[in-house]
Formats: C-alpha cells, sequence, structure tokens
C-alpha cells in the first residue's frame, strides 16, 4: 500500500505536484539462462494476446501442451552464450541507460524528475516500477517504452500493462505515455552517427540491412504501423547520411511459426546475397534500442553462419544504440514535451 493511503496523509505543498517520474521500459529477460526461469518467462511472454493473436483455447492448447515444455531449454542455451557477470545484456543495458538518462536530465536542469526503469515481462515488471514512483510520491508519470517504432505486440502491450495497473489505484497519476519516436531528428542523427562511424573505420560495403524485428504479415493487414514506421527509419537515415539508396535494404528477423511474416526476412535475404555476388555486408537494427538476444546471438552469430555458409566473406554488426551519449540525448529530446 502507499504511504499516501488517504488524502489526510498527502503533503499538503506545490512541490509533491512538480516531480515528475519517467518508467522507462523494454521488452524483458529471464531472470537466469536456465530452462525453469525460460519456462516462467516464455509463459508470461507468450500469454499475452497481443503476442499471438489466435484464439485463446487453441493457443493455451499448443502453449502449455507443446511449446513451454520443448522450447525453454533450447532458449535457455542461447541466453546462456550471451549471459556475463553483469546477467542478461538487455537488463543491464537499460539499467545504464536509467542511470545516464537521469543524470543527462539533472544536468539539464530538470531538477524534479527521476528514472526508474521496468520490463514488460519478467523483473523488474511493469506493477514495480509504478509502485515505485507511487510511494516516493510522483503523481506526474512519463512512460517511455524503448520501442521507436510502434507496434502493438511491443508498444501497446505496454500500455495494456500499465492501464492493468492503474485501474487498481484510487489516486490515477497524470499520465503521459510515448507511443514511439521513429521520426525524432535525435534519435535519426544517433543512428546515422553510429552507421557514419562504422563506415570510418571499416569502410563501406557491399550492402547495409538494415534488420528490424518482424511479425505476422496479418498484423499489418489489421491496420498495425509498425512495418510503414520501419521503412520511414530506413529513408530518413539515408537522407541524413546522403547514402545511395541500391547500398541499403530492409528486411525483418526473428519470425517463428507457419504463418507468413513481413518480408523480405533477413537469414533469407543473407542467404540470397553471395550467389548475386555481395560477399561484404555491414548489418544493424534499428528497432532495438539495447544489444539482447535477437541481436548479440540472432544476428551476431546465427545470421552471420548463414551468410557465410552461402559463400560470403565480410560481415559485420554495428551495435545498438545502447547507452551512447547521442542515444541519451536523443531520449532527453523525445521526453522535454512530457516535461
Amino acid at each position: 500500500m502507499s504511504r499516501f493511503s488517504a488524502v489526510t496523509d498527502n503533503p499538503h505543498d506545490q512541490r509533491f505536484h512538480q516531480k515528475t517520474g519517467i518508467l522507462l521500459t523494454n521488452l524483458g529477460s529471464p531472470d537466469a539462462p536456465t530452462a525453469k526461469a525460460l519456462r516462467r518467462y516464455l509463459k508470461e511472454f507468450l500469454s499475452d494476446p497481443r503476442i499471438v493473436e489466435i484464439p485463446r483455447l487453441v493457443w493455451m492448447i499448443i502453449l502449455h501442451g507443446i511449446i513451454l515444455r520443448v522450447r525453454p531449454k533450447r532458449s535457455a542455451k542461447l541466453y546462456e552464450s550471451i549471459w556475463s557477470e553483469n546477467g542478461s545484456p538487455l537488463t543491464h543495458i537499460t539499467r545504464l541507460q536509467r542511470d545516464k538518462l537521469g543524470a543527462h536530465l539533472k544536468s539539464q536542469g530538470y531538477e524534479n524528475t527521476e528514472v526508474v526503469m521496468a520490463m514488460r515481462y519478467g523483473n523488474p515488471s511493469i506493477k514495480a516500477g509504478l509502485e515505485e514512483l507511487r510511494e516516493r510520491g510522483f503523481t506526474r508519470i512519463v512512460v517511455l517504452p524503448l520501442y521507436p517504432q510502434y507496434s502493438s505486440p511491443t508498444t501497446g502491450s505496454t500500455f495494456d500493462a500499465v492501464s492493468k495497473v492503474l485501474r487498481t489505484w484510487r489516486w490515477v497519476p497524470e499520465l503521459h505515455f510515448i507511443n514511439g519516436y521513429h521520426k525524432n531528428t535525435a534519435y535519426i542523427e544517433s543512428l546515422a552517427n553510429s552507421i557514419s562511424e562504422d563506415l570510418q573505420t571499416n569502410g563501406t560495403p557491399q550492402k547495409i540491412v538494415f534488420s528490424y524485428h518482424g511479425m505476422p504479415k496479418l498484423f499489418l493487414e489489421r491496420g498495425d504501423p509498425y512495418y510503414c514506421l520501419c521503412l520511414q527509419t530506413t529513408r530518413l537515415v539515408i537522407e541524413k547520411l546522403g547514402l545511395d539508396k541500391d547500398l541499403v535494404v530492409s528486411t525483418f528477423q526473428s519470425r517463428f511459426g507457419k504463418a507468413e511474416w513481413l518480408k523480405p526476412y533477413t537469414d533469407a535475404t543473407l542467404e540470397s546475397f553471395p550467389a548475386q555476388g555481395i560477399k561484404d555486408v555491414a548489418i544493424i537494427s534499428p528497432a532495438f534500442s539495447a544489444d539482447c538476444l535477437e541481436t548479440l546471438e540472432e544476428l551476431e552469430t546465427e545470421n552471420r553462419e548463414i551468410f557465410e555458409h552461402a559463400g560470403g566473406e565480410k560481415y559485420r554488426y554495428i551495435a545498438a544504440l545502447n547507452d551512447r551519449d547521442d542515444h541519451i540525448n536523443a531520449l532527453v529530446d523525445v521526453l522535454k514535451p512530457m516535461l
């Protein structure tokens, strides 16, 4: 229960109402690279109706009868390959982003702001993050999901989780929810900077692949704008860097199941390149604000092997923006209208 459990318990000074709490959220990670932890994490993740849009009864039978019996052990091995002494890369990087964002905000005069991190699935949970802000007296909250391109399974699901918690509060805070920032000038600049630095160090490859997380094509057909926002991001970066459009290709990764997903697929595209004489590529994933399983294992390892096995010779992954200063400055710029 909040320490402000009744109106008479609340401080009656103006400063109480001027404090802004920022809830910085990302997708999440299991608590450990073990089958048990993966089973718990995948159960929460794959039970979300925003993630899998098929009849619930049918999906629950498949999820509990097949997937949660098979996939946790396999996924645990993949997580183990990227785990470090700091734990999950995604959780560790988000923690660094939280700390640097808070420091940058205060250095720019936003003294009455505090940043708390939370994960949509796993720990620390969105409920825990919101309760922490309430316990610390924040009645004005800004939620910033770290997904530049809005999509229903990511940003939409985060809104669901926030709403579920707030429905239980008697005193609902002033709430600002940021649903994306793919066109933000500072975000585009930080992406462009990361690519420019790579090109200066390693030279220009034959292709630069912008690999975005995939989603079923059905989601696009039902009105999800994600696909269009991804292509807009690619175009804006091309324009910022003055790149030849033929140098860049946008693809989509991380598909599973038998349904058709957004195309072109990243793995199939990389596999086809060497036969076309394209044997030198750089790959970046602009939809990921922090490196995680989908970048460190899928892009850096799995897709590298696919490309090299097909005859590719040079393959390099350009890291996510993580806690780069220009990325943190971009997040400050996204937040400023809400502060």
